[in-house]
C-alpha cells in the first residue's frame, strides 16, 4: 500500500496504544498517553539526524562528543497534532514549531485550511509532520503540499494509527513522503473513521466529546 510506511514495533508503544484505544480512559490520561507515545515514536525514528563533533569540558576532563547539526521542525496538524507536540519537545527541547490548520468537511471528507505559519527559514529544517490519526490521508496530503509551496521537500509523516486506504492514498499523491507509525488498522468506516480506531483523538483530548 505504500513502501515508504513503517510500522514502529515496541512493547512500550503497544501499552501506550492500548490506553488511548480504551474508551475508559479519560481526557487527562488520554493526553498523556498521547504525549508518552509521540516521545516513543520520534525517540525510534530519529536516528539518522546529523550530528557535529565538539570538544566540550566535563567535571574531570576535556572531551570529543557530538551534538545535533540539524534544525527540527515539528507541524502539527491542527487541532488533534497538539497533543503530539509536548511529548517531543521534551525530547528535542531546540524543535522549532510550524502550525497547519485543516480539518475535514463532515459531508465530503475532503480537507479545508484555516491556517499556516511556519517560523523563518522552514525549509531548510528537518520537517516532521504531525498528525495522530492517518484515516483518508486528505489533510496529511494537503499539508504536505503546503509545506511543499513552501520550499521544505524533506517531510516526514509521524501518526499514531493509520487506515490502508490511508496510507494509499498518501503515497499516491506524495510518493517520497517518509510515514511512521504505531499501529495499521483495519479500514475506513463509512463517515471516514478508522476500524478499531480510537474514536476522535481532538474531542478525546480537548473534552470536546
Amino acid at each position: 500500500m505504500n513502501p515508504n510506511a513503517t510500522i514502529l514495533h515496541h512493547p512500550l508503544i503497544e501499552h501506550k496504544l492500548a490506553i488511548l484505544r480504551n474508551r475508559e480512559t479519560d481526557n487527562r490520561h488520554f493526553r498523556k498517553a498521547l504525549n508518552e507515545l509521540s516521545y516513543l515514536l520520534v525517540y525510534e525514528i530519529t536516528r539518522d539526524l546529523a550530528l557535529r563533533p565538539v570538544r566540550i569540558q566535563t567535571p574531570l576532563a576535556p572531551c570529543d562528543a557530538q551534538q545535533l547539526a540539524e534544525q527540527v521542525l515539528l507541524v502539527p496538524i491542527l487541532r488533534a497534532g497538539l497533543g503530539m507536540v509536548e511529548g517531543i519537545l521534551d525530547l528535542i527541547p531546540s524543535a522549532k514549531v510550524g502550525h497547519v490548520g485543516v480539518y475535514r468537511d463532515e459531508q465530503t471528507l475532503r480537507p479545508v485550511e484555516y491556517y499556516c505559519k511556519l517560523p523563518p527559514g522552514a525549509e531548510t529544517m528537518r520537517t516532521f509532520l504531525l498528525d495522530p490519526m492517518l484515516a483518508t490521508g486528505g489533510s496529511l496530503a494537503y499539508a504536505i503540499d503546503r509545506l511543499k509551496e513552501r520550499g521544505i521537500r524533506r517531510v516526514t509523516v509521524v501518526s499514531v494509527i493509520a487506515a490502508p486506504e490511508g496510507l494509499a492514498a498518501l503515497h499516491a499523491a506524495h510518493p517520497d513522503a517518509k510515514i511512521y507509525v504505531a499501529m495499521l488498522d483495519e479500514r475506513l468506516n463509512d463517515q471516514g473513521y478508522i476500524l478499531p480506531g480510537l474514536g476522535d483523538c481532538g474531542d478525546r483530548l480537548f473534552g470536546t466529546l
